[in-house]
Protein backbone atom coordinates (compact mmCIF):
# COMPACT_ATOMS: atom_id res chain seq x y z
CA UNK A 1 0.00 0.00 0.00
CA UNK A 2 1.61 3.13 -1.33
CA UNK A 3 0.79 6.73 0.15
CA UNK A 4 -1.24 7.17 -2.32
CA UNK A 5 -3.63 4.38 -1.76
CA UNK A 6 -3.67 5.13 2.05
CA UNK A 7 -4.76 8.96 1.13
CA UNK A 8 -7.60 8.37 -1.30
CA UNK A 9 -8.92 4.78 0.65
CA UNK A 10 -11.52 6.23 3.07
CA UNK A 11 -13.02 3.35 4.04
CA UNK A 12 -13.85 3.03 7.73
CA UNK A 13 -10.57 4.70 9.12
CA UNK A 14 -11.51 6.06 12.79
CA UNK A 15 -9.33 8.51 14.10
CA UNK A 16 -6.65 7.63 16.68
CA UNK A 17 -7.64 7.07 20.55
CA UNK A 18 -6.39 9.04 23.23
CA UNK A 19 -3.45 7.28 24.78
CA UNK A 20 -4.46 6.08 28.18
CA UNK A 21 -3.63 8.35 31.24
CA UNK A 22 -1.10 6.82 33.77
CA UNK A 23 -1.63 5.95 37.04
CA UNK A 24 -0.55 8.29 39.54
CA UNK A 25 2.55 8.16 40.28
CA UNK A 26 3.05 6.99 36.58
CA UNK A 27 5.84 5.55 34.97
CA UNK A 28 8.60 7.41 33.37
CA UNK A 29 10.04 6.66 29.65
CA UNK A 30 11.70 3.23 30.25
CA UNK A 31 8.78 1.88 32.58
CA UNK A 32 10.30 2.93 35.98
CA UNK A 33 7.68 3.68 38.26
CA UNK A 34 8.13 7.57 38.63
CA UNK A 35 8.34 8.09 42.35
CA UNK A 36 10.26 5.11 43.00
CA UNK A 37 13.66 5.85 44.62
CA UNK A 38 17.23 4.29 42.88
CA UNK A 39 18.32 1.29 43.99
CA UNK A 40 21.77 1.24 46.29
CA UNK A 41 23.57 -0.76 44.23
CA UNK A 42 27.21 -1.14 44.49
CA UNK A 43 29.27 -2.91 47.14
CA UNK A 44 31.03 -1.11 50.04
CA UNK A 45 35.18 -0.97 50.18
CA UNK A 46 37.23 0.42 53.15
CA UNK A 47 39.77 2.62 52.30
CA UNK A 48 43.42 0.85 54.08
CA UNK A 49 46.67 2.03 53.80
CA UNK A 50 48.50 2.48 50.37
CA UNK A 51 45.13 2.21 48.33
CA UNK A 52 44.33 4.95 45.69
CA UNK A 53 41.14 5.27 43.79
CA UNK A 54 42.55 3.54 40.46
CA UNK A 55 44.08 0.61 42.89
CA UNK A 56 40.68 -0.19 43.73
CA UNK A 57 39.03 0.37 40.70
CA UNK A 58 41.84 -2.43 39.32
CA UNK A 59 41.08 -4.99 42.04
CA UNK A 60 37.43 -4.44 41.29
CA UNK A 61 36.77 -3.78 37.76
CA UNK A 62 40.20 -5.20 36.63
CA UNK A 63 40.52 -1.62 34.61
CA UNK A 64 42.79 1.35 36.79
CA UNK A 65 41.11 3.95 34.67
CA UNK A 66 37.59 3.47 36.26
CA UNK A 67 38.65 5.24 39.29
CA UNK A 68 36.51 8.21 38.05
CA UNK A 69 33.33 5.89 38.51
CA UNK A 70 34.37 5.34 42.12
CA UNK A 71 34.81 9.04 42.77
CA UNK A 72 31.75 10.35 41.19
CA UNK A 73 29.75 7.87 43.72
CA UNK A 74 31.73 9.11 46.56
CA UNK A 75 32.50 12.82 46.13
CA UNK A 76 30.94 13.61 49.16
CA UNK A 77 33.09 11.67 51.38
CA UNK A 78 36.35 11.88 49.76
CA UNK A 79 36.11 15.96 48.82
CA UNK A 80 36.96 17.89 45.65
CA UNK A 81 40.32 16.44 45.89
CA UNK A 82 40.20 12.52 44.33
CA UNK A 83 44.13 12.07 45.38
CA UNK A 84 42.81 12.38 48.71
CA UNK A 85 41.43 9.14 50.12
CA UNK A 86 42.08 8.55 54.20
CA UNK A 87 42.40 5.10 55.69
CA UNK A 88 39.40 4.23 57.19
CA UNK A 89 37.24 6.01 54.69
CA UNK A 90 33.89 3.62 53.82
CA UNK A 91 33.25 3.75 49.67
CA UNK A 92 30.91 2.70 47.62
CA UNK A 93 31.98 0.83 44.60
CA UNK A 94 29.25 1.47 42.21
CA UNK A 95 28.09 -1.35 39.88
CA UNK A 96 29.36 -0.88 36.09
Amino acid sequence: MGLFDFLSDKGEQKPAEPAAKPAAGGTDFFGNAADAKPAATGDSYTVVSGDSLSKIAKNHYGDAAKWHQIYEANKATIGENPDHIEVGQVLTIPSL
